[in-house]
């Protein structure tokens, strides 16, 4: 039977008035909330109905909804947000870190690096299988291969094997039993070809020092022990747990098919290149992945289109998974920069060595790769952290916008040194800027061990953040967790003060902190392909909010760095509440 509905009732009821026709389940009142949709930022309450945002506007508006069954929450004049979004965490290894030997980026003498490491051997949590391992190594180390070596192939250490882990996860140092299981000799070092010569460390007489970055540490890598699929189940829910004590309630996985182990930078995905999709399926099954995951795939640099067709195969094996997308592929555009690895790739040359890092990916070719992913509706997210590779990377999705409109958002992390030529070219390609701004600070890493190396140019558009908002750039908030703090308020102070314990990291480069907020937020969300699902509380959109316990608009810069989430909420469900 066929209802009938009066003509002027049917033109008079919006689609959000319809929304706020159901059933609220939840209402939530008297707080100061932050929406991130521009046409409403900023109201007093907030309906929710189904595990979606019903409605939001003022008391008085949210009251109506309520009915008996409805659960009433007065926030007390408290702040409320969305669920915050990482646009790139390597979350399941930050899991597995969790409960591993850490130094944190932490600089101790030699005597006690010895002394952290035995403890750490007593107590199993430098052990995996027979290898001992310490991972949150700054690259502070890397410069002192010798002594590692002097301390760690003798006495107790001589025949185990052991590595230290740059906290970049592109660099390592691994000892000589290490390095013989992976096989990397003198006999080695002479025979790689020209791109890979630097990415093994050697003494003056020609004997590898130790030291590994990128394909070089993919060698020793490959040879450590694989974590168990349990173990993997385990980091994944250690990895949930702590994002959501965060107010993070989504995350793009940038290298899904890479597990800890396989070689990730020259990566040649297979069908059974699934890396930790498995682990994220068993939590969904689980019931306790309360965060949505936009895992993309790491496509080898120099791929062609049609080993793309490999990728997919991977990507229909893990479809259908409750709060789990693969919406497209991840590429290295080249390493890192901090002195001595600097494997990005520069338009000036290092003064030290006169060369210019390394570019991972074909200039000539890199275009097609990319219009060839576009063409499929799927997202590219590069890494780029030398000027030239973020240049090369953006000529890339260039040609992909000359093939065709598609309206995908691709994007490009890390951009430590963007050239000013290329700050103009994020906005009319759709490019993303997905921005790991807590690295913003003057320090070891940004000053001591660049300044010295790159041209001034260079040096001064480090993180150019503000240059690239100003050009109309969208930007995104990241962490490269476990690289660094998940923390998202962290992130955020930093990308306003700037400050750092050798001073100030170019204070033009500035942000300011709505423009932060949104990064976490609705630019995020976009950034992983979710931004009709999540991103802002508007009507419709899931009702993923945290509830904080402070006025980020309104406190100081370091308070906002101190800010703790009070609750945070999935679907409309409770998933943390902070202890008291």
């Amino acid at each position: 039977m066929k209802r009938f509905i009066p003509k002027l009732l049917v033109a008079a009821v919006s689609f959000a008035s319809m929304e706020a026709m159901a059933a609220a389940d939840l209402v939530l009142l008297n707080g100061k909330i932050f929406t991130a949709d521009r046409t409403q930022p900023k109201v007093q309450a907030l309906a929710v109905g189904q595990g979606k945002v019903l409605q939001v506007g003022t008391d008085a508006q949210i009251k109506a909804l309520i009915e008996t069954a409805t659960q009433v929450i007065d926030l007390q004049g408290k702040t409320l947000m969305p669920g915050l979004v990482d646009s790139h965490s390597h979350a399941i290894f930050g899991g597995l870190e969790m409960v591993s030997a850490n130094m944190a980026d932490e600089v101790v003498g030699l005597d006690e690096l010895q002394k952290r490491l035995r403890g750490w051997r007593e107590d199993g949590k430098a052990k995996h299988g027979d290898v001992l391992s310490i991972a949150g190594m700054s690259s502070v180390y890397w410069a002192q291969a010798e002594a590692l070596g002097q301390t760690f192939n003798r006495g107790e250490w001589a025949d185990i094997p052991v590595v230290f882990v740059g906290s970049d996860h592109h660099t390592a140092w691994a000892n000589n039993v290490m390095l013989k299981r992976a096989g990397i000799d003198a006999a080695l070092l002479q025979s790689l070809p020209e791109a890979e010569k630097d990415t093994i460390g050697k003494l003056a007489n020609g004997e590898p020092n130790g030291f590994v970055v990128d394909a070089g540490w993919d060698r020793v890598a490959s040879k450590m022990p694989v974590p168990s699929p349990a173990d993997m189940l385990s980091a994944a829910k250690s990895a949930v747990r702590y994002n959501n004590s965060l107010g993070i309630t989504a995350w793009m996985d940038p290298a899904a098919n890479a597990a800890p182990g396989e070689a990730v930078f020259a990566l040649k995905p297979t069908e059974k290149s699934v890396g930790v999709l498995p682990a994220y399926k068993a939590l969904a099954e689980s019931g306790e992945m309360s965060v949505h995951v936009a895992a993309l795939l790491v496509a080898n640099p120099k791929s062609v289109p049609a080993d793309l067709d490999t990728l997919d195969k991977v990507r229909q094996q893990f479809q259908g998974i409750p709060n789990l997308t693969l919406p497209g592929v991840k590429i290295f555009a080249d390493g890192v920069i901090e002195f001595p690895a600097q494997s990005a790739a520069m338009i000036d040359p290092y003064s030290n060595s006169h060369k210019q890092g390394e570019l991972l990916i074909d200039p000539q070719h890199f275009g097609e790769l990319v219009s060839a992913i576009d063409q499929r509706g799927w997202r590219v997210h590069i890494h780029a952290i030398g000027d030239r590779a973020v240049r090369e990377a953006l000529n890339g999705i260039a040609q992909a916008r000359e093939d065709r409109q598609s309206g995908v958002s691709h994007s490009i992390t890390h951009l430590q040194m963007v050239n000013p030529k290329e700050f103009a070219r994020f906005k009319p390609l759709g490019v993303i800027a997905s921005m790991q701004l807590l690295w913003a600070s003057a320090d070891d890493y940004t000053t001591e061990m660049i300044k010295p190396y790159v041209s001034a140019l260079a040096f001064r558009y480090q993180y150019p953040a503000h240059s690239l908002l100003k050009q109309g750039a969208t930007i995104a908030g990241a962490s490269d967790w476990p690289v660094s703090s998940p923390n998202p308020f962290n992130a955020m102070a930093q990308a306003i003060t700037r400050v750092g314990p050798l001073g100030v990291l170019n204070a033009d480069e500035r942000l300011d902190r709505e423009t932060m907020f949104y990064a976490y937020t609705a630019n995020a969300a976009r950034a992983i392909g979710l931004d009709r699902q999540i991103g802002s509380l508007t009507p419709g959109k899931q009702a993923d909010f945290i509830v904080l316990d402070r006025d980020v608009f309104s406190v100081d810069d370091k308070a906002l760095h101190d800010t703790q989430v009070l609750q945070t909420w999935f679907a409309g469900r409770n998933v943390y509440t902070a202890t008291q």
